[in-house]
């Protein structure tokens, strides 16, 4: 999966190349097998590091500021999180054959969750919740903003453009309809806080059906904390999205704000990874009709 091109400036990754960025700057790290991880990630290369280390490299130059973003963000988030993130253990520079900075991480245990077949959902569901309330008590001040602090108006050109691109496969005229009720929902009035802005099944990781940990702080900043609500509709089944709702403590223009941020990012994924990113367009798809069907229900 991921060694598939899905971006038109990705440079070539493989497993000689990181074993040669080790060698030259990680020495001590050096003749340990280098082994290259599947993932729906969009943004950066995963190659494991012997048993107890993993190399991320950004694919193409818009993922190279996440990086840097990470090595300073997470040793101040990591401490006050109730479930473990990545431990930046290395800051690697550019280099012979890749031109960009990357990074070792210490390995984490767990597996991305399967959508549709959750051990323990609700379970899952309030300790989902309570890493975002802890994320959210983080201090905000002079914490980075991020890409999904926006307004949901502000996507509201790409999110049509993405659906004009899928009248074959979607209903356009009632995505529309719940689009179009997102945006009018009342922005966030509150203080920016922290947010990891990427909720997605691919960032998370679980053991025994518990959750044990939350990787991928790429785009994570302070802003409008609806955006991580997504994880209701890309993960958890809806008969526990209450308890979700609840453990978390959103208000109905918070919930609205999430699932419109839910959708949009659905929309706007699935014409691009339609072909490169199979499990992340079946995501979509996921997301798309839940949404649908949930406003089937209520109109029921």
């Amino acid at each position: 999966m991921c060694a598939l091109k899905m971006h038109a400036d990705e440079v070539e990754i493989d497993a000689p190349l990181v074993q040669h960025l080790i060698a030259r700057q990680f020495p001590d790290w050096a003749g340990l097998p280098v082994e290259r991880l599947e993932s729906a990630g969009t943004e950066n290369a995963m190659f494991r590091l012997g048993c107890d280390l993993v190399v991320r490299l950004p694919r193409h130059p818009g993922a190279v500021d996440s990086i840097e973003h990470e090595q300073r963000w997470l040793s101040l988030l990591g401490p006050r999180l109730p479930v473990a993130v990545p431990e930046p253990l290395g800051r690697g520079g550019a280099d012979e054959g890749f031109p960009w900075p990357w990074s070792v991480y210490g390995w984490l245990d767990g597996r991305n969750p399967a959508v549709d077949a959750l051990e323990a959902p609700e379970t899952l569901a309030k300790e989902l919740a309570g890493f975002i309330r802890a994320l959210r008590g983080v201090d905000a001040a002079n914490g980075p903003s991020h890409y999904r602090a926006v307004p949901l108006a502000a996507r509201d050109t790409d999110t049509r453009a993405a659906l004009a691109r899928l009248t074959q496969e979607v209903d356009t005229e009632a995505v529309t309809t719940l689009w179009e009720k997102a945006m009018r929902v009342p922005e966030h009035a509150g203080p920016p806080v922290w947010a990891h802005a990427d909720l997605s099944p691919g960032n998370v990781l679980v053991t025994e059906g518990r959750l044990s940990a939350v990787i991928d702080f790429g785009c994570t900043g302070v802003g409008d904390p609806a955006v991580d609500l997504i994880v209701a509709w890309n993960l958890l089944p809806a008969h526990v999205r209450d308890t979700f709702r609840e453990a978390v403590g959103a208000d109905d223009a918070e919930w609205a704000r999430g699932r419109g941020w839910a959708l949009s990012i659905s929309l706007i994924q699935l014409p691009y990874y339609r072909e490169t990113n199979p499990v992340l367009a079946a995501n979509s798809r996921h997301v798309i009709r839940e949404i649908l069907a949930e406003h089937s229900g209520r109109r029921a």
